[in-house]
């Protein structure tokens, strides 16, 4: 009877109003790792978004002027052009020109080597934001753990099993499993967008060397 009464008086009492920052602030110690990895999601998916675009932005008519020159002798300006360019195709694009004279397998090789290293270049601390959808999770619920411990030890003390204490401490040490998940999801969908923008990146490089291998073979058809 005595916990039913509890029960009528919760459902009949108004709901304490709390805001965000009270709700967070009661998770413990372990929210600080998992802030620490809120801000390094945050950091390394915005470094790696603007190397990104940096490396994938290329002009619409950069190949066309490349296949110009090379089409009337002017390799030179061709070669001027693809370094003064900032981007991924155009250094690939220059090692190709700094091959041109031998076998077409050979320049295939060397800007096939070029685009590797282009690729790695994106793909830096990309698994930093996979590591954190990993572990921000876990750490989320060993704060939830450790936290549900500490609760059940205390009521085993003191003996008090009141119902408003129970369910208060039981949704204080769920803010950080609710948290950790969170930020693992946020991690995890900026992982796969990145992720998508360097496979257009190098779908542009691919086409770009198979453009430029095309060109090459245009003098002897």
């Amino acid at each position: 009877m005595g916990i039913l009464l509890q029960v009528a008086q919760a459902a009949t009492a108004a709901p304490e109003k709390i805001s965000l920052m009270s709700l967070l602030s009661k998770g413990g110690w372990i929210m600080y790792p998992l802030y620490l990895l809120l801000v390094a999601t945050i950091f390394v998916f915005f470094e790696r978004l603007i190397a990104i675009r940096k490396a994938s932005r290329i002009e619409s008519n950069f190949m066309s002027i490349i296949r110009d020159n090379i089409m009337s002798g002017n390799i030179t300006g061709a070669r001027n052009l693809a370094r003064n360019t900032d981007n991924a195709v155009a250094r690939m694009i220059d090692k190709g020109l700094q091959r041109i004279g031998k076998p077409i397998d050979a320049i295939e090789k060397s800007m096939e080597n070029v685009g590797k290293l282009e690729m790695y270049k994106m793909e830096r601390n990309l698994s930093v934001l996979s590591l954190v959808a990993g572990i921000a999770p876990m750490f989320g619920f060993l704060g939830t753990i450790v936290g549900m411990i500490q609760l059940f030890y205390d009521i085993n003390s003191t003996g008090n099993f009141e119902l408003s204490v129970i369910a208060g401490g039981i949704y204080v040490k769920m803010i950080t499993s609710g948290t950790g998940l969170i930020i693992g999801l946020i991690a995890y969908v900026l992982h796969n967008f990145l992720s998508t923008q360097v496979d257009k990146t190098a779908n542009k490089m691919e086409g770009a060397s198979a453009e430029f291998i095309d060109i090459l073979q245009e003098p002897t058809r």
